[in-house]
């Protein structure tokens, strides 16, 4: 079986998952949920969804519970939408990527705000950075 052929489908699935968490599960534990991928098994009979919960420990653990207690309903969804000879069973994987960037971010921006460098010449910086990397030669004019 071709990886392409398991590219697309996941792609398929994570789509139709997304689309079910956002406009068809009313499970209260279901709250900020984003559907970030899907690994598909070369047999098709089982897929992996990650997803990114924004809160707290409590709430992705929740989310969790919500997600797999609707599981059948959103395989139901899938089976509905694609026409594949199986199902996958489906396994949702908390996702931390997102969570850890944001973080890393923050300790970024406090570490840029104590700096000896004056905010002003952070800026001027990042604009000169900005056009060296667009390769933009307004100033230069033949």
């Amino acid at each position: 079986m071709s990886t392409r052929r398991n590219a697309k489908i996941a792609q398929a699935i994570r789509q139709v998952v997304s689309t079910v968490i956002l406009f068809e599960l009313r499970d209260p534990r279901i709250q900020h949920v984003t559907v970030l991928g899907t690994e598909v098994a070369e047999d098709l009979r089982s897929a992996k969804v990650f997803v990114s919960v924004m809160g707290t420990d409590t709430a992705q653990r929740l989310a969790l519970q919500g997600l797999n207690a609707a599981r059948g309903f959103i395989q139901s969804r899938i089976a509905d939408e694609l026409k594949l000879r199986q199902t996958p069973i489906l396994e949702f994987a908390l996702d931390q990527g997102i969570k850890r960037s944001i973080e890393v971010s923050k300790t970024l921006r406090e570490a840029m705000s104590q700096s000896a460098l004056p905010a002003d010449s952070l800026n001027d910086a990042d604009a000169e950075l900005e056009d060296d990397l667009s390769g933009s030669d307004e100033d230069e004019t033949p």
